[in-house]
């Protein structure tokens, strides 16, 4: 499987425009897929995307307005948890897969 077509890169090309986090989930999903990254800050970063990636939620994601709060609070987490494990190379990749210069940006996805 290529990483553009897994349920990860799926769910940030349906959902990067509509969601405030998406560069964040980008740049955890680098540091994860990071050998160089900690097993124990890659198996809690893991956690946090497919979190985001899973159908089922404690909020569902169909719910406007509310829907992606519960996946917000849990990328938050992981990032205040581990956030010094993301390198700027995974801020920089997180960036050019989603096609910005600037942190927060978000447009569509293109490739993973």
């Amino acid at each position: 499987m290529s990483a553009s077509s897994s349920p990860f890169w799926k769910k940030i090309q349906k959902t990067a425009g509509k969601i405030p986090f998406a560069e964040q989930a980008v740049a955890m999903w680098y540091c994860a897929t990071d050998k160089a990254t900690p097993l124990r800050a890659k198996a809690i970063l893991a956690a946090a995307v497919a979190y985001f990636v899973l159908p089922f939620d404690f909020i569902p994601d169909l719910i406007p307005g509310l829907g992606f709060t519960d996946d917000f609070a849990v990328i938050t987490i992981a990032l205040k948890t581990l956030g010094s494990h993301i390198t700027e190379y995974h801020w920089q990749k997180a960036r050019a897969a989603l096609h910005t210069e600037e942190p927060g940006v978000k447009e569509t996805v293109v490739t993973g």
